[in-house]
C-alpha cells in the first residue's frame, strides 16, 4: 500500500462503486418520473423512496450477518444480482404493491455492498491515506449518480431502454470487485447499538442527522415528480438533479476545510437557518430555467453537507471505543429520517400540490435550526449556573460531600441562599443531568470534564438526601 497510489490500489473497488452508483442513481429517478408521467398519487412516490431507506435499515442488520457467514466478495456477487434482478422486476408488472416490496429488497441489497466496499476499504487502508481514500470514495460516488442522471437524460421517452441499463450497470460491478487481486478483509463484527444513549450524548449531531435523512429521502424520491409538475422535460428533470448533486459534490472539500476551522455547532445553525430561508423562497416564488437551477445549486450545498458535519461533529465527542457503535447509530437513525420523510412530504403534496415538497423541508429546517438554537442556550445556562456555584480556582475534593450541593453550601465563598435553592431544584438538577461536558462546541472548555455525569448524580442524590 505504501509503494502504490491509494487510487490505483483501490481502483477495483472505486469501479464497482462507480458503475453501482450509476445504477442506482438513475433508477431512483427513473421510478419517480415513470410514475409522474403516468399521474400516480405522490403519495406512491414518497412511499417508493421510503421502502428503499427502511432496507437500507434493515440491511444493515442482515448484511453482518451475511458477510460474517461467506465473505465480502460472495456477499456482494450475492446481493448485486439480488438487485439487478429488482431492476429488471420493473419491466415485468406495473403493480405498484410489488414496486414497493421490489424498493425494499433494492434497499437491504444496496446496504450489503455498502457494508462490503466501505468495511474493505476502513480494514485496508493506511491511517496515513485514510482521508484520501475516503475522499477519492466519496467523490466516486457523487460522480457516479450524476453518470445516472446524464444516462436518464438520453432517453426522453423513458421506456425499458434505462432499466436494461441499470440491470447491465448493477450486474457488471460484480467483475471488477470479484476478480481483484487484493486480500480479502476479514468478517464484520456486529457493532452494538446504543441509540438512548448517544442522544443524550449528541443529541445537536443526531438530530442534524435525523432530518438529513428525511431531506434527502424526500429530495431524491420527489423532486422529479416536483420538477415535472413545472412543465420539464425528462432532459431538463436529469440536469435539475444532477445540478443539486454536483453541488453536493463541489461542497464538501471547502465545508470540511471550514468545518475544522468554526465550530461545527455554528455552521449546522447557519446551514439550518439559510436552508429555512432558501426552500421557503422556493416554495413560494415562480421560479424557473436558471433561476430555479442556481437555487437547487444552492440547495445542494448547505442540504447534503448537513450529514458530514453532523457526523464528524458526533464523533469529535465521543470516546475512541465508541465510534463503531456511533456509526451504525448515525446510519440507522438516517435511515429513519429518511423512510419518513417522503412519507410525509409526499402526503402534504397530495393534498396541497408540488410545492409542498420545498415548503417540508423548509419546516424541517426550521425544526432543526430551533432545536440547536435551545440546546445552545440551555448548555449557556447551565455553565452559567455551575459558574455561580463554585470558585474557579477552588479545588473540589473528594468522596460524596465534597461533590454534592451541600459541600457548596458549606463553602464561604458561595452564597448560601442560592445554593439551597438549587439543592431543591429539580428542573435544574433535570437539566445539568441532559447536558454533558462538550455537549456544544461555542461553549469555550478546553478541556472536556469527563465526570460531569458523575458529578450530577451525586447532587441529585445529596438533594434528595436534604429533602428527607
Amino acid at each position: 500500500m505504501s509503494t502504490k497510489s491509494p487510487y490505483r490500489s483501490f481502483s477495483a473497488l472505486f469501479l464497482t462503486t462507480l458503475l453501482m452508483l450509476v445504477a442506482q442513481g438513475s433508477l431512483s429517478t427513473y421510478l419517480g418520473l415513470s410514475l409522474a408521467q403516468q399521474n400516480v398519487d405522490s403519495i406512491w412516490i414518497g412511499a417508493l423512496m421510503s421502502c428503499y431507506y427502511l432496507g437500507l435499515v434493515l440491511g444493515s442488520k442482515l448484511g453482518h450477518k451475511v458477510i460474517a457467514q461467506v465473505g465480502h466478495i460472495r456477499a456482494f456477487v450475492a446481493s448485486a444480482a439480488i438487485v439487478s434482478a429488482c431492476a429488471m422486476t420493473h419491466v415485468l408488472t406495473n403493480q405498484l404493491e410489488i414496486w414497493l416490496l421490489m424498493r425494499i429488497i433494492v434497499g437491504m441489497g444496496m446496504m450489503c455492498q455498502y457494508m462490503v466496499l466501505e468495511s474493505w476499504l476502513n480494514e485496508q487502508t493506511e491511517s496515513s491515506q485514510r482521508g484520501t481514500v475516503f475522499a477519492f470514495y466519496m467523490i466516486t460516488s457523487y460522480l457516479g449518480m450524476i453518470g445516472g442522471q446524464l444516462m436518464l437524460s438520453q432517453f426522453p421517452e423513458l421506456g425499458i431502454s434505462p432499466l436494461l441499463i441499470i440491470s447491465m450497470c448493477y450486474s457488471l460491478c460484480i467483475v471488477p470487485i470479484a476478480l481483484t487481486k487484493r486480500i480479502h478483509p476479514a468478517p464484520l463484527q456486529p457493532a452494538p447499538l446504543k441509540i438512548l444513549a448517544f442522544w443524550r450524548q449528541v443529541p445537536q449531531s443526531l438530530t442534524a442527522v435525523t432530518v438529513a435523512g428525511m431531506m434527502a429521502g424526500s429530495f431524491y424520491g420527489l423532486a422529479p415528480a416536483y420538477a415535472a409538475s413545472k412543465g420539464m422535460e425528462t432532459e431538463q428533470v436529469t440536469l435539475f438533479m444532477s445540478m443539486t448533486i454536483l453541488a453536493g459534490l463541489l461542497a464538501q472539500w471547502p465545508m470540511g476545510k471550514i468545518s475544522d476551522r468554526i465550530p461545527r455547532s455554528r455552521i449546522l445553525r447557519f446551514n439550518a437557518a439559510a436552508l429555512t430561508i432558501l426552500t421557503l423562497l422556493i416554495a413560494l416564488l415562480p421560479l424557473t430555467g436558471i433561476a430555479l437551477l442556481l437555487a437547487t445549486f444552492c440547495y445542494g450545498i448547505l442540504a447534503f453537507t448537513l450529514y458530514p458535519i453532523a457526523s464528524a461533529f458526533a464523533n469529535q465527542n465521543v470516546e475512541q471505543n465508541d465510534r463503531v457503535a456511533l456509526s451504525a447509530t448515525i446510519l440507522l437513525t438516517f435511515g429513519l429520517g429518511a423512510c419518513f420523510g417522503p412519507l410525509l412530504a409526499s402526503t402534504l403534496m397530495q393534498f396541497i400540490g408540488p410545492v409542498m415538497l420545498y415548503a417540508f423541508i423548509s419546516c424541517c429546517a426550521f425544526t432543526l435550526f430551533l432545536r440547536l438554537l435551545r440546546v445552545n442556550y440551555t448548555q449557556k445556562q447551565v455553565k452559567r449556573m455551575l459558574d455561580q456555584q463554585q470558585n474557579a480556582q477552588f479545588k473540589m475534593g473528594s468522596g460524596d460531600l465534597v461533590s454534592s450541593p451541600l459541600a457548596a453550601a458549606l463553602d464561604p465563598r458561595v452564597d448560601e441562599d442560592t445554593v439551597m435553592t438549587q439543592m431543591h431544584d429539580e428542573d435544574f438538577i433535570a437539566t445539568r443531568r441532559q447536558v454533558p461536558a462538550g455537549y456544544d462546541e461555542d461553549i469555550e472548555q478546553e478541556v472536556a470534564d469527563d465526570s460531569f455525569d458523575a458529578l450530577v448524580i451525586s447532587e441529585s442524590e445529596s438533594a434528595n438526601q436534604s429533602n428527607n
